[in-house]
C-alpha cells in the first residue's frame, strides 16, 4: 500500500513545492509588464492548469516522469523588462509568439539547433542578468520592512539548511502570517477564480525585447536543463515531442495571461528521483500528480493575488528573489567557466541587470547583442596543440613465449581489446 502511495505522495510535494515556491515571481512578472490584478490572477490560472493538463497528457502517453511547470526565469525575465511599447495587449502578443517559436522547436530540428549554438557563457549570462535585480530584494526588504522581512529571511536561511527543498514554502508561509498580522482592511481582489481575455497585439520592441528572450530563457533555463535532469535519471525525454505540446499550451493560454508553459527544472527532480518511487517505470505517476495538484493549485490564483495585493511590494518580490537564488548561483557559475568567454559573458550580465531600454527594447536583449559582440571581437583564436613525430617502430623481435592468460592478460583492464 505504501509503495503504491509513494508516487502519488511525491506528486503532491512537487506541485506544492513548485507552485508555493514562485507563483510570486510569476504575479511580479505579469503586474510588471502591464497585467491588472484581474489579468494577473488569470495568467497565474491559466499556467497552473496547462500546465497539469501537460504534464497529465506526456505523462501517460510516455509513461515518464515529465513534470511540466511555468517559466520561473522567464517571469523573473518580465519584472526585468517592464511595460512594453503597447502596453499588456503586446505582452500578450509577445507571449504568444513565444508559444509559436517552442511549437517551431519541437517540428523544426534546426531551431532548436540555433538555440543550442549560442554560446553557453553569453546564455547564462544573460540569465543571471535577468535574475540579479530580483535576487537583490530580500536585501531592500529587509531594510524598508525590516520587522516583516527578517523572519522571512530568517526562517528561508534555517530550512535551507536542514530541509532546502522547503525552504521558499516556509519563508512563504511567514509572510502569510506576518501580512495577516500587520494588514487592515479587505483584499482588493475578488478570491474566486477568474478568467480575462485579452487581444493580443504586436509590436517590434516587443517582439524583439520580450517574446524573443522570452523564448531564449524559456529554452535554455527550462527545457534544456529539465531534459537534462530527466537524462541523469536515466530517461531519454521526448522532447521533440513536450516542445509541441507546451508551446501548444502557452499559443492557447497566452489571451488568459499565461506567458510560458515548458518542462520543468527546478521541482523535475522530486518526481524523476528514486524518492518518487524505487522503480523508474511507476515514477510517471509522480509526475501526472503533480500536474493534477498545480492545476487544482490553480483554482487558488485569485486568492494568491489578494495576498500579494495587500503586502508591501517589496517583500513580495523578497519572497520571489529567495527563490531564485539556486537558480541565479547556477547561472553565474556557468557564465564564468570558460576563461575566454569570462569578459564577454560579465559584460552580458552587466548590461542584461541594468535594466536599460533601447529603441523600446529591453535589457535583455542588448545585454546578449553586447555579449556576442566582445566574444567576436576579442576572443582569441586557440592555438593548435603541435602533435609529436610519429616514433619509429623497432625492429621486430622474437616473441615472448606464450601466457595462457592470453594476449594482452598483463595490460590494464581499460587497456585490453
Amino acid at each position: 500500500m505504501v509503495g503504491r502511495l509513494q508516487p502519488v505522495l511525491a506528486g503532491v510535494v512537487t506541485a506544492l513545492v513548485g507552485f508555493a515556491s514562485s507563483f510570486t515571481v510569476v504575479l511580479a512578472g505579469l503586474r510588471a509588464v502591464g497585467a491588472d490584478p484581474a489579468q494577473a490572477a488569470s495568467g497565474l490560472l491559466t499556467l497552473c492548469v496547462a500546465s497539469g493538463a501537460c504534464a497529465l497528457w506526456l505523462g501517460l502517453r510516455h509513461r515518464m516522469p515529465l513534470a511540466i511547470a511555468w517559466s520561473t526565469p522567464g517571469a523573473a525575465l518580465l519584472v526585468a523588462t517592464g511595460p512594453v511599447p503597447g502596453g499588456w495587449p503586446a505582452a500578450v502578443g509577445a507571449f504568444l509568439l513565444t508559444g509559436l517559436l517552442i511549437v517551431a522547436a519541437g517540428l523544426i530540428p534546426a531551431l532548436g539547433r540555433a538555440v543550442a549554438a549560442i554560446p553557453t557563457p553569453l546564455a547564462s549570462a544573460m540569465l543571471a542578468g535577468v535574475l540579479l535585480p530580483l535576487c537583490t530584494a530580500p536585501v531592500r526588504a529587509l531594510v524598508e520592512v525590516p520587522r516583516l522581512a527578517g523572519p522571512v529571511v530568517l526562517v528561508w536561511v534555517l530550512l535551507h539548511r536542514f530541509a532546502r527543498r522547503w525552504a521558499v514554502p516556509g519563508a512563504l508561509a511567514v509572510a502569510v502570517v506576518a501580512i495577516a498580522l500587520t494588514t487592515t482592511g479587505p483584499a482588493r481582489l475578488d478570491a474566486a477564480p477568474v478568467i480575462a481575455l485579452t487581444t493580443p497585439a504586436w509590436t517590434l520592441p516587443a517582439i524583439v525585447g520580450l517574446a524573443l528572450p522570452l523564448f531564449l530563457v524559456t529554452m535554455a533555463a527550462q527545457n534544456v536543463p529539465g531534459t537534462a535532469v530527466l537524462a541523469g535519471y536515466g530517461y531519454r525525454a521526448p522532447l521533440g515531442s513536450a516542445l509541441r505540446v507546451t508551446g501548444l499550451a502557452t499559443v492557447l493560454g497566452a489571451p488568459t495571461g499565461a506567458h510560458a508553459v515548458n518542462l520543468a527544472a527546478i521541482t523535475a527532480a522530486l518526481a524523476a528521483g528514486p524518492d518518487a518511487h524505487p522503480d523508474p517505470d511507476r515514477r510517471w505517476i509522480a509526475s501526472v500528480t503533480a500536474g493534477i495538484g498545480l492545476a487544482l493549485l490553480g483554482l487558488g490564483a485569485g486568492a494568491a493575488t489578494a495576498l500579494v495585493l495587500l503586502s508591501p511590494p517589496v517583500l513580495v518580490e523578497a519572497v520571489a528573489g529567495l527563490a531564485l537564488i539556486a537558480a541565479l548561483a547556477g547561472a553565474v557559475s556557468a557564465a564564468v567557466a570558460q576563461p575566454d568567454a569570462r569578459e564577454a559573458a560579465v559584460v552580458t550580465l552587466v548590461v542584461t541587470a541594468s535594466g536599460v531600454t533601447l529603441l523600446g527594447i529591453g535589457g535583455a536583449f542588448w545585454g546578449l547583442v553586447a555579449g556576442w559582440l566582445m566574444l567576436l571581437l576579442f576572443r582569441r583564436p586557440t592555438a593548435p596543440v603541435p602533435t609529436a613525430p610519429a616514433p619509429t617502430a623497432p625492429a621486430p623481435t622474437a616473441p615472448a613465449p606464450a601466457d595462457r592468460r592470453g594476449v594482452g592478460a598483463d595490460l590494464p583492464a581499460s587497456q585490453q581489446s
